[in-house]
């Protein structure tokens, strides 16, 4: 008896250790889930939203090396990042994909311009109002993005700390690319 209560107490053991095993291995390489703590994404996302980011999509970050695996894809306009935030190292921050580096960017009148011409598509950036503000948004000021970094807003400009007041997100910074909201159960949906 006491020889069977050891087999199963050692399988259990196993189980777990390899389950939190996989567990880290999908969170640092696969899939994270964050919770959305602002209003700065309203309407794409509520306060409160728990959603998934793929962060193997763009290149996960190896652990303990300055190295990440290989990206599947470059980030996009349009695609909503989460990234460390730049002004607060310790916070991951959730916004829109605005401008990448090479490109040069403007708020006009609510709208973005992006290299001289207002960005059409993708959609998502078209539909929003995008007010001016800080010191990387001005009324006219035309901005360039540098190598390696990204231009971001939030979706609710009027109440979002963005790239307009504290600059560039370095490629070093990003984290992945928001897929899924995954809770509330009623505001379950894939994010475009």
């Amino acid at each position: 008896m006491k020889e069977q209560t050891k087999m199963v107490i050692k399988e259990w053991v196993e189980s777990i250790i390899i389950a939190v095993i996989l567990a880290l291995f999908i969170r640092t390489f696969v899939v994270q889930a964050f919770k959305i703590p602002s209003g700065s994404m309203i309407p794409t996302f509520q306060v409160g939203d728990r959603i998934f980011v793929n962060k193997f999509l763009y290149g996960a970050k190896v652990p303990f090396l300055n190295a990440n695996l290989p990206a599947v894809r470059q980030p996009a306009r349009g695609d909503i990042i989460v990234f460390i935030s730049p002004d607060a190292p310790k916070k991951d921050f959730v916004k829109r994909l605005i401008a990448v580096g090479g490109e040069r960017v403007e708020i006009k009148d609510g709208k973005i311009i992006v290299d001289g011409k207002a960005v059409e598509e993708p959609s998502s950036i078209r539909s929003f109002y995008y007010y001016n503000g800080g010191d990387y948004g001005k009324e006219g000021q035309v901005i360039d993005v540098p190598k390696d970094s990204y231009f971001v807003l939030g979706d609710n400009s009027a109440s979002s700390r963005d790239s307009r007041f504290w600059g560039f997100v370095p490629k070093k910074n990003l984290l992945g690319k928001a897929i899924v909201i995954y809770w509330p159960i009623h505001r379950m949906k894939t994010i475009n």
